[in-house]
């Protein structure tokens, strides 16, 4: 979640496809059973994506940051010249052969995809709620995903634009923009938070109030004291959901004060006593 450069990598290339042990989901990659099948959390990921491509050299390229969104997204279907309906650009292979292959099948479509032949191959290696639930992306996923990919691609100002659809590329592409460059962003917290996050936090739960400390710390705005917090990327980052499910709703009462969280993200602030700290 600091270090951006390692998260593009985890969304441009493959992990390994193996488990060891039936709670051991890393072959999800930093994606959860939920982004997968409800679609969530998208926005970080796309615009991680846009914004390793749209910085490879001084000067930002919209153009190849939007290419490289479509390859990433693309899907094996029919081929159609209305930009309204086509969700196949196998043409963008030789300009991003790792996201994208000659048949029209993007990075994401093949990660889905993997997990699922994974999970079918190896039924005795995942638990059968694993099972289940790659089941669920197996009869569902496709067509999903290319309503979702249409979706994404309605200009901002068209007039079809319905206003529940909240995520766009030109919405990731000005985000994109406005970030900058990938960073790493990781940095070392001072002895005194360090010991207040020990005092005041279950040993299982420190690594990710730390990181929550320094998720604020690197980026907090000038003109807030609020973050947005990504919960649903975080509980991809830490796995299984442990993140929201576990430790956000009863371990951080001395870490941060949340807003009511809405679609996966929320705002939150350092406890005041941490910021004294700062």
């Amino acid at each position: 979640m600091l270090n951006e450069i390692d998260e593009f990598k985890s969304y441009t290339q493959f992990p390994k496809y193996s488990a060891n042990g039936k709670h051991d989901m890393s072959f999800l990659g930093r994606f959860t059973f939920d982004m997968l099948i409800k679609q969530i959390g998208l926005h970080r990921v796309l615009t991680t994506v846009a914004r390793g491509y749209m910085f490879e050299s001084e000067m930002p390229d919209i153009d190849r940051a939007k290419g490289a969104l479509r390859a990433w997204c693309s899907l094996p279907t029919e081929k159609k010249d209305d930009w309204k309906a086509n969700t196949n650009f196998n043409e963008l292979h030789t300009e991003f052969p790792d996201l994208v292959d000659e048949e029209g099948r993007g990075w994401f479509y093949r990660h889905v995809h993997n997990i699922c032949g994974f999970v079918k191959n190896n039924p005795g290696s995942v638990s059968k709620t694993t099972v289940s639930k790659c089941e669920i992306l197996r009869k569902g996923f496709d067509k999903e995903w290319e309503k979702k990919f249409i979706q994404f691609q309605v200009p901002i100002f068209s007039n079809t634009t319905i206003g529940s659809w909240i995520l766009r590329f030109d919405d990731i592409l000005a985000d994109a923009l406005e970030l900058g460059k990938l960073q790493n962003k990781d940095f070392s917290l001072s002895d005194s938070i360090s010991e207040y996050i020990k005092t005041h936090v279950s040993l299982s739960a420190q690594p990710a109030a730390e990181l929550l400390v320094k998720y604020y710390i690197a980026n907090k705005p000038l003109d807030s004291d609020k973050v947005v917090l990504p919960v649903t990327n975080f509980d991809a980052y830490f796995g299984n959901g442990t993140f929201s499910k576990k430790w956000l709703p009863k371990e951080f009462d001395s870490i941060i004060i949340r807003d009511p969280q809405s679609n996966g993200v929320s705002r939150y602030i350092l406890h005041e006593n941490l910021i004294k700290l700062i």
